[in-house]
């Protein structure tokens, strides 16, 4: 009887695990708690200007500027970590990210804010592109999907952390912005306990000889057919999920509070509540997501495992937005909400490493995982648009936004399976 594949991984490989992890945590903390947040913060910088549409209009223009921060991050980020290595970058990213983050409980203008919202987002890209490629390469090959699925899905943790925060320091969201300094301690674990991988090592070394392309370079991953027909296309897909993750998934929380002020609470005790149904309830169903992808992907195959959760988001978006008649049925609902809308997310840090060599590994899937927020930037006016126009119903717009799983769908079609394959060297 063969062994369950956790039996193979040994001591350090957990270890690589729990740090790469920990970044990553943090990592989404540092976006999410923008999302919690925003409000109470745009309310201070903006004054007697807080108007609830001045809200909106600059909370999806600081999102956009933040998710541009995140590609131009994840791209260099990603490049500079199969040049350098995976720990000097993975360090770097952090502190970017921690210093940044810290900064803003100083912010006293609109401009100011912006900055250091995409100088934190270089950070944040960076930092998924080289611990996705450092598990990816020190993992065995059969426990290398589980590996990576729970790598990705550890992202709840920072979601839970930005929701408790949030509603920890209410209205004084500077803060919750101060605890984003945390991480930089991480880095002297990374320092101290992270181990280059045989497999960037041997690439390096092959470099170095001149058997081997260099390492890192957007020449090759672009001028071969191979590599750029990948890219591009995984570039999409992750545009499909990030759009969707922001018009979409986090729009659970205005959902939830637009049905509560329906049924007669007050804006301010909905938005109390509604950070607790998106934050707590539906990030639970969207962790489950993404702890089930990597099995998933291990019994169908990649492609069968993105498309089976995305046909199952067409469907679930239109329920969750239509069909709860009291607070307690959207509460049912939101997890499976989560779990279908966010759970393909798991999946970029299983595919994208399976789809280049060791030399462009991290440029790879830096660029298609953070290429993609260009898409996504890009997404979001149209999705500002839709969500602003006159009697526009929010459960109409987003399920109009829902749409967009098609264009994953069809994605597809055009990249190739991994399931069973050695990574590419």
């Amino acid at each position: 009887m063969e062994k369950p594949w956790y039996r193979e991984v040994t001591a350090y490989q957990w270890l690589v695990l729990v740090i790469a992890s920990a970044g990553w945590v943090f990592d989404i903390y540092e976006g999410q708690v923008y999302a919690i947040t925003r409000k109470q913060m745009l309310t201070t910088i903006l004054g007697a200007g807080a108007t609830p549409s001045a809200i909106k209009y600059y909370g999806d223009l600081l999102l956009s500027v933040f998710l541009l921060g995140g590609a131009v991050g994840g791209i260099f980020f990603g490049s500079l970590a199969d040049k350098w290595g995976r720990r000097p970058t993975m360090v770097l990213s952090i502190l970017v990210y921690s210093a940044f983050s810290g900064l803003t409980c100083f912010a006293q203008s609109m401009w100011q804010i912006a900055v250091l919202r995409f100088l934190v987002a270089l950070g944040v890209g960076g930092e998924w592109a080289v611990a996705a490629s450092l598990v990816a390469e020190v993992f065995p090959p059969r426990a290398r999907t589980n590996a990576s699925a729970i790598f990705h899905a550890t992202s709840v943790f920072g979601t839970w952390l930005a929701a408790l925060a949030g509603m920890a320091v209410g209205a004084q969201w500077r803060y919750a912005y101060a605890l984003g300094v945390a991480p930089a301690l991480l880095t002297v674990w990374v320092m101290a306990r992270i181990r280059e991988p045989e497999m960037w090592t041997q690439a390096e070394a092959a470099a170095e000889t001149g058997k081997a392309a260099p390492a890192g370079s957007f020449r090759e991953l672009f001028g071969d057919p191979r590599w750029r027909k990948r890219a591009l296309l995984g570039m999409v897909l992750a545009a499909v999920g990030l759009g969707t993750f922001w018009g979409l998934t986090i729009a659970g929380q205005d959902l939830a509070t637009e049905f509560l002020v329906r049924h007669g609470n007050s804006a301010e005790a909905a938005g109390e509540r509604a950070k607790f149904a998106y934050g707590i309830v539906e990030t639970t169903g969207g962790g489950l997501g993404l702890l089930m992808f990597g099995p998933l992907c291990g019994w169908l195959g990649r492609r069968r495992a993105f498309a089976l959760i995305q046909l199952g988001a067409l469907v679930i978006v239109p329920v969750t937005c239509f069909a709860p008649r009291s607070y307690g049925q959207l509460l049912v609902l939101l997890p499976l909400f989560g779990f279908f809308t966010l759970g393909m997310h798991a999946g970029f840090a299983v595919y994208f490493p399976e789809l280049f060599p060791t030399r462009l590994r991290a440029t790879g899937a830096g660029f298609c995982f953070n290429g993609g927020r260009v898409g996504t930037a890009v997404m979001m006016v149209f999705f500002g648009w839709l969500k602003a126009r006159p009697n526009m119903d929010l459960r109409w717009a987003v399920t109009i936004i829902g749409l967009f799983f098609v264009v994953g769908l069809v994605t597809l079609l055009f990249l190739p399976e991994t399931k069973g394959q050695p990574l590419p060297e």
